[in-house]
């Protein structure tokens, strides 16, 4: 009997997030989920994380710690920055320089630790915040550095980054998590929630998920302050 074969899913403990891992569960792959402390505000999005991967049985779940608010620049690490409450022209002050990059080499490290063949990240370039790191651009040119820049890669045997929602409305990702048998109830999607993880309702990532679940004419579990 061939073995199932392991993945490294990305996990925020937000809705784009938990969708790729039940994607990559019904795929047929063992799922070791990998969440990263990065100093962010909105830290209720880790317990969430906790609560989706415990829901999900992976095989695994870590949480790295690392320190992006030491570099700065972001309403989501820099409590001195306050979250836009209305759409803004341009990247947004939420954009969180290198997340994307940094959570991607994490990941690429752990598959490579582990020998998983696959990564997932929850990315999407459609019903998002306009962030740079979100692109199919982006995702490609990563693959070609996982390609060069591993043992793995040079054997022949690079992790391939797998990006599934890229492409698709947030109503429809909440359509299939929904087919997948998601609990939304249980992730957290605020910039700003709170220790209990109540939702703001006002900044971006609220506007888009409300919007989604309207869109998709599914009920809104989110529990706002």
């Amino acid at each position: 009997m061939t073995e199932r074969p392991r993945a490294v899913v990305l996990l925020s403990g937000g809705l784009d997030s938990a969708t790729v891992l039940a994607i990559a569960s019904d795929l047929g792959f063992f799922c070791h989920a990998l969440s990263v402390d990065y100093g962010q505000r909105h830290r209720a999005e880790l317990d969430a994380a906790r609560r989706v991967a415990a829901a999900q049985k992976v095989v695994s779940h870590s949480v790295v710690p690392i320190g992006l608010g030491a570099i700065g620049g972001s309403a989501l690490t820099d409590p001195q920055i306050p979250v836009p409450k209305q759409p803004s022209e341009g990247i947004p002050v939420t954009y969180v320089p290198a997340r994307n990059t940094v959570l991607l080499a994490l990941a690429l490290g752990q598959a490579e630790v582990i020998g998983a063949g696959d990564i997932f990240v929850g990315v999407n370039a459609v019903d998002y915040s306009g962030y740079p790191d979100c692109r199919p651009e982006f995702i490609a040119k990563f693959q070609e550095l996982a390609d060069l820049a591993t043992k793995a890669g040079v054997e022949g045997r690079s992790a391939q980054i797998h990006a599934p929602l890229i492409s698709l409305s947030k109503a429809d990702i909440i359509r299939r998590g929904i087919a997948l048998g998601i609990d939304y109830g249980l992730t957290v999607s605020c910039y700003q929630a709170d220790d209990a993880g109540r939702a703001c309702g006002v900044c971006d990532s609220c506007r888009l998920r409300a919007e989604g679940f309207r869109t998709a004419s599914v009920p809104d579990p989110t529990a706002y302050w």
